[in-house]
């Protein structure tokens, strides 16, 4: 089992950037793919990027492609979302989430990290 653990979120205005780091423990994060997911109150969650165990392939929403990079150092046992551009809409809590399985879905994140609150202010 591995455990994952979420840094960097805050208060930014609209336009400005935050990087978050999804660090895990218990196991080397390079035996899994790693998600990032969002929920804001009252709405459901909502896949935001992932990053193949290799870092070779990369999968972003498309309310967020060309603002967000997602990247991995896997000697560091940690996964990067640089998010650029913000919009108030981005606000909301973002966890990290590792797969083993190769398919990109949400049923294959077994394992989550407890969350860290992006505020986007207008």
């Amino acid at each position: 089992q591995v455990q994952l653990a979420e840094s960097g979120g805050g208060l930014v205005q609209a336009g400005g950037s935050l990087r978050l780091s999804c660090t895990a423990s218990g196991r080397t994060l390079s035996n899994y793919g790693v998600g990032w997911l969002r929920q804001a109150p009252g709405k459901e969650r909502e896949f935001v990027a992932d990053i193949s165990r290799s870092g070779g392939s990369t999968y972003y929403a498309d309310s967020v492609k060309g603002r967000f990079t997602i990247s991995r150092d896997n000697a560091k046992n940690t996964v990067t979302l640089q998010m650029n551009s913000l919009k108030p809409e981005d606000t909301a809590v973002y966890r990290c989430a590792a797969r083993a399985k190769v398919l990109v879905t949400p049923i294959n994140y077994d394992y989550w990290g407890q969350g860290t609150q992006v505020i986007v202010s207008s």
